[in-house]
């Protein structure tokens, strides 16, 4: 007999599982899409019709039922590739994006084309620490070396370019590193970087030759007071020529982590910026043998980045539901981070964006008698679930030794 009914689950970003409203312009096209006779149904505003009559014209056979091109359809394609040049006022191209079963996939296609060597000449990958929980798990199946550098926690989460330098000094000891990973805004930290953050990232990455990988998954998802998100690439661009020639960056969006968060339906995005062309056969030939990201995440993702328009039929309800969306997140990371805040022994940096908050807990020192060879995070999740009925995540590997915090 447990003290509680059900249990509920705060470590996963899944906000559909906990009734959060869905956006009803998507649901109403992809059910147009699905099944073409509802075309002929007068409940459905006239653009809901229209997307759908498009969107099944870019399907072979007009049908979501048929495979698309292994990098996705080139109509979404396209449609990503001008959302990106409007975000960023920097020219994209549809050939250089590259549609997947979610974010992670397109990470480790990335890494998996960096993947090489062994012993001292494998190829290495820094990463923060916090970073998301199943990044371990996605590059150790990709076959390369972990290298963490450690993210600042007094300073809200903030990306610091010494330890960066550390991490990657001591790697080339046991590894070549060749790429590195940073999240904006963070997950699990909450932490959004400003624009001279981002410029030093850059530079690090030129100095050092190494690709970057830009993680902007929840760049809906900004509400501090004087924050905004700020896309790599538009920074880029927007510094020296040569380095807007040279620097090599993949970023990743995703359906599942905007303000529509559809996770269920699997479909992210990856753009490869300043890539040789020959490299960029490859990331085809390597999507090839996923065969083709499920039809009804592509046309979401094609929903996701070109919403209704001021002047179309389902124009207010998108913006009212969507707005709702954003700032539940936003009232939320709000309360839960005050709330934490008032917990004895625990504490919680500010939080700016994303969906997840990353606390430190504060043990007594009487704690390590119940370790039982458990971590102390990992014991105290086990008795919050067994005690309360709410499943919280264990902190990420690849921080401090000295410290324990939860997701």
């Amino acid at each position: 007999q447990k003290p509680f009914k059900k249990v509920i689950d705060v470590s996963s970003g899944d906000p559909h599982r906990v009734d959060l409203q869905h956006v009803s312009f998507l649901r109403q096209v992809l059910a147009v899409c699905i099944y073409p006779q509802l075309l002929e149904d007068k409940c459905f505003p006239l653009d809901v019709k229209i997307r759908a009559q498009k969107l099944l014209e870019a399907c072979d056979g007009a049908s979501v039922g048929s495979y698309t091109a292994s990098s996705g359809l080139r109509h979404v394609r396209q449609s990503i590739a001008e959302f990106i040049t409007k975000r960023d006022g920097v020219p994209s191209y549809a050939q250089n994006i590259f549609i997947s079963a979610g974010s992670q996939r397109a990470i480790m296609i990335a890494v998996k084309l960096l993947a090489s060597g062994e012993g001292n000449t494998r190829t290495g990958v820094l990463i923060p620490g916090p970073c998301p929980h199943m990044l371990y798990n996605v590059l150790e199946e990709a076959g390369v070396v972990l290298v963490p550098y450690q993210l600042t926690e007094e300073r809200g989460w903030a990306v610091d370019l010494d330890n960066m330098h550390q991490a990657l000094k001591a790697a080339r000891g046991y590894c070549e590193p060749r790429a590195i990973y940073i999240s904006n805004p963070g997950n699990p930290t909450g932490h959004v970087q400003d624009r001279k953050s981002i410029e030093e990232v850059i530079q690090f990455a030129a100095a050092e030759r190494v690709l970057l990988l830009a993680d902007e998954v929840y760049q809906d998802s900004v509400y501090g007071k004087d924050r905004e998100f700020i896309s790599y690439k538009k920074v880029l661009f927007e510094m020296d020529i040569e380095l807007a020639e040279t620097v090599q960056l993949i970023s990743f969006h995703s359906l599942s982590s905007t303000c529509i968060r559809e996770c269920g339906l699997r479909a992210g995005y990856m753009e490869v910026v300043n890539m040789d062309p020959e490299v960029i056969y490859y990331f085809d030939n390597t999507l090839c043998c996923d065969i083709s990201t499920p039809v009804t995440g592509q046309l979401g993702l094609d929903l996701m980045v070109n919403p209704p328009q001021s002047g179309d039929p389902s124009y207010h309800t998108y913006m009212q539901e969507t707005f709702f969306i954003l700032a539940t997140l936003s009232h939320n990371a709000q309360w839960v981070q005050e709330l934490l805040n008032k917990l004895p022994g625990v504490r919680c940096q500010p939080v700016f964006g994303g969906i997840y908050v990353f606390p430190r807990l504060h043990l007594p020192c009487g704690i390590k008698e119940q370790l039982l060879g458990l971590k102390a995070d990992v014991l105290y999740c086990q008795k919050l679930l067994e005690e309360e009925g709410v499943l919280a995540g264990a902190g990420e590997h690849g921080e401090m030794t000295d410290s324990f915090h939860l997701r």
